[in-house]
């Protein structure tokens, strides 16, 4: 609801005329699907029977299966609030967070959110990129010379200084398609594995065994790599602009039928990776199932592959509204006029800094749990419904007045928690890590 009081906000035209009228509008439906497949299930997904050893079958299935419901939810309140005011897109979360908090305090309260989120993940895929090089290297060339991990993280990081380059999200739709491709595949290659696999000689599925406060910490990491498997929200308007939009057929019904899709991919690929995998390794499951598995050689080989031209299109979609968030503020602030050089710099610094942090704290299960409370359960869990109590008003004690209250209740308690535990786990690894390694 749009009342007499709420905050005046100009269409999405940026003010200064160096910049194109808003994004292309010329994607259909199924780009929101693999943009959203490729934003949301990504490496993640093969963390989620090592946060199953520290949740158990019970709270492990049930967190998944919630987070899933809750996610979906949020989704659609995000695709319905893009053009909540007639003649108006807000093809940005903070666009959108300016029009409910105000012009002032919106940014504050969803800006550090993203751009948390959008980091994060490129942090993480630098990781996750160089250590499936380096496993995918290591098995095909077994006399090969072995590099060090951070050699392969900066291998996989210098693909991105040129990819970067790339205008905008319609110009990464073919990559991004790929990774959607490939984040199935290797999905699949990670159940079907730990199925041939079988379950290890005297599988325990009891609670990994650690001191008590260690264990809490761990429990509550768990929730955020949980959390991090359900990422997308902070990208979701940026695609969605994407979409053209008509009086008659407006861009949320194919927006939302495109991340229907994405949410029954994501379904079948989180429920049998997170089940099967704890299914066959217990306790004793790595923090990436994948590096568990040995056997057939080649199809370990294929996995590492694919996980690697996953988070090479992941990197790129999450990185896209950084790109143009950074661009747009040095043409303001710094009047530079728009172009090669500004986007040669500005990308090139991003990918570098993001490149040096991932070699710096490879610590894959921690930075997923960190990352996954303090960024992603705002954005995905509870923020989205913030903004829809503030915009439409349900009435007090109403089913959706209700809904959206659990919805943050739960999301707070998830950022709160994954937070403590990913950054205490951090420092806890990183005093027996021998850094550069």
């Amino acid at each position: 609801m749009v009342t007499a009081t709420s905050p005046k906000f100009p269409k999405e035209v940026p003010a200064d005329d160096q910049w194109k009228d808003g994004p292309p509008r010329e994607a259909k439906w199924w780009y929101s699907t693999f943009h959203t497949v490729t934003a949301m299930v990504g490496a993640g997904v093969l963390s989620l029977p090592y946060a199953m050893a520290y949740l158990g079958w019970g709270p492990g299935a049930m967190f998944i299966i919630l987070s899933w419901c809750i996610t979906l939810y949020t989704m659609w309140q995000m695709i319905q609030l893009h053009e909540c005011v007639p003649g108006v897109r807000f093809d940005r979360y903070y666009s959108l967070s300016q029009y409910a908090f105000g012009p002032k305090l919106g940014p504050w309260i969803v800006l550090p959110q993203q751009l948390i989120v959008q980091v994060g993940c490129n942090i993480v895929y630098m990781v996750t990129g160089g250590k499936c090089l380096k496993k995918f290297f290591e098995i095909t060339c077994t006399d090969c010379t072995r590099l060090r991990q951070s050699y392969w993280i900066c291998i996989f990081g210098s693909i991105h200084f040129v990819l970067s380059q790339l205008p905008d999200f319609n110009s990464v739709a073919a990559v991004s398609l790929a990774a959607a491709i490939m984040s199935l595949s290797y999905s699949t290659i990670a159940w079907v594995g730990s199925i041939a696999h079988g379950r290890v000689e005297n599988v325990s599925y009891a609670y990994k065994s650690t001191s008590g406060a260690d264990s809490v910490f761990r429990v509550f990491n768990a929730l955020g790599q949980i959390a991090f498997a359900f990422a997308g929200h902070a990208v979701t308007l940026e695609i969605q602009a994407t979409i053209p939009s008509t009086p008659e057929k407006p861009s949320r019904i194919p927006m939302f039928k495109g991340a229907l899709a994405a949410y029954f991919v994501n379904a079948i690929c989180y429920a049998p990776v997170a089940f099967i995998g704890y299914w066959a390794f217990g306790q004793d499951v790595e923090d990436n199932v994948i590096v568990g598995l040995h056997k057939p050689a080649w199809l370990i080989v294929a996995a590492n592959l694919m996980v690697v031209i996953h988070v090479i299109g992941s990197y790129q979609v999450f990185a896209m509204p950084v790109f143009d968030l950074a661009e747009r503020g040095m043409t303001k602030k710094f009047n530079v006029p728009p172009g090669i050089l500004l986007r040669l710099v500005v990308r090139s610094a991003y990918v570098a800094m993001t490149l040096f942090i991932g070699v710096t704290f490879p610590f894959f299960g921690d930075l997923l749990g960190f990352f996954g409370g303090f960024g992603f359960a705002p954005t995905s869990y509870f923020l989205p419904c913030i903004i829809w109590l503030t915009i439409k008003k349900p009435k007090r004690f109403s089913a959706s007045w209700l809904i959206n209250w659990a919805c943050i209740i739960i999301g707070v308690f998830v950022m709160i928690a994954s937070t403590i535990g990913g950054l205490r786990n951090i420092i806890a690894d990183s005093s027996t890590y021998e850094f550069y390694s």
